[in-house]
């Protein structure tokens, strides 16, 4: 494997991940309106990145665009997709049928984008036989059966805090790859499960600070005399 391979492969920065999806959210804007192609500069100043971290953040990944053209923008949305994992869909299965589980159930940009919800478990035994985004809500005690004869990739986990660890170990020993979590609480899983923690009130929490800090910054200095 050459060395180039490797950048592409491993070692990608978590700022590098995290910018991805922003790219692909401007780039989706730009082809719904016929936008032929963008410079990096053009790039970075929508998003509020620099240009050399745009071509940065693409070199991990391989060579787009052409010097003095840009790049074409349905190319490169291509292009990013395929990173993202985007060129497939995913079978998911969503544990917790409450208000939150809901709300993620009910948005539909997840199935437009490839992640499909087809099977929902919840342990409220008044919840069961109803129906949540065209899917029977199950009891959750038949998650495992349902794991064995389906091949699922991500689940979601909505849960309480105190079954949310429990339901994450029974997703991994089953062969779910990935962990949507949107309980209150860390879940620990194997090597080999990718887990994404979804805290709302952590978010909250930074929006405060965010605001707090903006607020003291242009405060007159009187008053913090």
């Amino acid at each position: 494997m050459s060395t180039r391979d490797k950048k592409k492969t491993s070692g990608i920065p978590e700022g590098v991940v995290g910018r991805l999806p922003v790219y692909y959210r401007y780039l989706v804007e730009l082809s719904e309106k016929d936008t032929q192609r963008i410079s990096s500069a053009q790039l970075g100043e929508a998003l509020g990145i620099t240009a050399a971290q745009i071509r940065s953040d693409f070199s991990y990944f391989g060579s787009f665009g052409q010097q003095g053209y840009g790049y074409r923008v349905d190319e490169l949305l291509t292009q990013i997709k395929g990173i993202l994992g985007l060129d497939r869909t995913y079978h998911m299965v969503l544990v917790g049928a409450g208000n939150l589980g809901r709300a993620v159930a009910s948005y539909r940009n997840f199935k437009e984008r490839g992640f499909d919800i087809r099977a929902i478990f919840d342990s409220n035994p008044l919840l069961e036989g109803n129906y949540l985004a065209g899917c029977i809500i199950q009891p959750v005690s038949r998650l495992e059966v349902y794991l064995e004869a389906n091949d699922v990739q991500i689940g979601v986990i909505a849960t309480p805090r105190e079954a949310s660890q429990e339901i994450c170990d029974r997703l991994a020993a089953k062969g779910v790859q990935g962990i949507w979590n949107f309980s209150p609480i860390r879940l620990k899983a194997p090597d080999h499960v990718v887990v994404e923690h979804m805290h709302l009130t952590e978010s909250l929490l930074r929006l405060s600070f965010r605001m707090r800090n903006r607020t003291e910054r242009t405060a007159p200095a009187s008053e913090h005399s």
